[in-house]
């Protein structure tokens, strides 16, 4: 597995998800907590910067490869459920959003396993919707964990909570989706392999 440098932003996306986390527990004695929420939001869009860079990275320089396509998915993953269960213990996320929110990411990672062991990772590809869901979740993250207002325009937390919730609303639309295109598949009767005939 060669260290390209797509990979090691990835990796790089892995290593931040404790610093982002500790950052939002440091005492008001080491850093206050309107820095220690700029910081936490820092990174997570650092994070969410290098995960398309490292995509449009590798497939620019052709350097793609099936480990690159398991980790890329598993950091954005661990980054957001860090941001999300961090969120839910400030008390700045409802713990149902997260449920639904984490909970969807594991239901359709599994999902896409099994329909790739039938021959049938097409039918759970993502989908316009899944993006758009993708970017109403990353829009909302930095807004909850910035939590102040915006040069006096808007407050951040409130934007942050309405968009959650929508992303909620979208990741639930979007499971029932991929349900939906992976059900007729899973139950189609598939011939048997391997029989020997006398």
């Amino acid at each position: 597995m060669p260290l390209t440098i797509p990979m090691l932003l990835t990796w790089l996306r892995i290593l931040l998800v404790p610093l982002f986390v500790a950052i939002l527990y440091l005492p008001e004695e080491l850093i206050d907590s309107r820095k220690g929420n700029l910081a936490a939001m820092a990174i997570f869009i650092g994070a969410a910067l290098t995960d398309w860079l490292d995509g449009y990275l590798a497939r620019s320089w052709n350097q793609t490869s099936a480990f690159g396509a398991f980790l890329d998915p598993v950091a954005d993953k661990l980054m957001v459920a860090a941001a999300l269960v961090c969120l839910v213990e400030l008390n700045r996320v409802n713990a149902a959003v997260a449920f639904i929110i984490i909970g969807r990411e594991i239901a359709i990672s599994a999902l896409r396993e099994w329909m790739a062991q039938l021959g049938e990772s097409r039918s759970v590809a993502v989908s316009v919707l899944g993006k758009i869901k993708t970017i109403a979740q990353m829009v909302a993250i930095p807004f909850l964990l910035y939590r102040d207002n915006v040069f006096g325009l808007f407050n951040a937390k409130q934007v942050g909570t309405w968009l959650i919730w929508i992303a909620a609303v979208l990741t639930l639309w979007s499971m029932f989706h991929y349900l939906r295109m992976a059900l007729p598949l899973a139950i189609k009767p598939r011939k048997k392999t391997g029989e020997i005939r006398a």
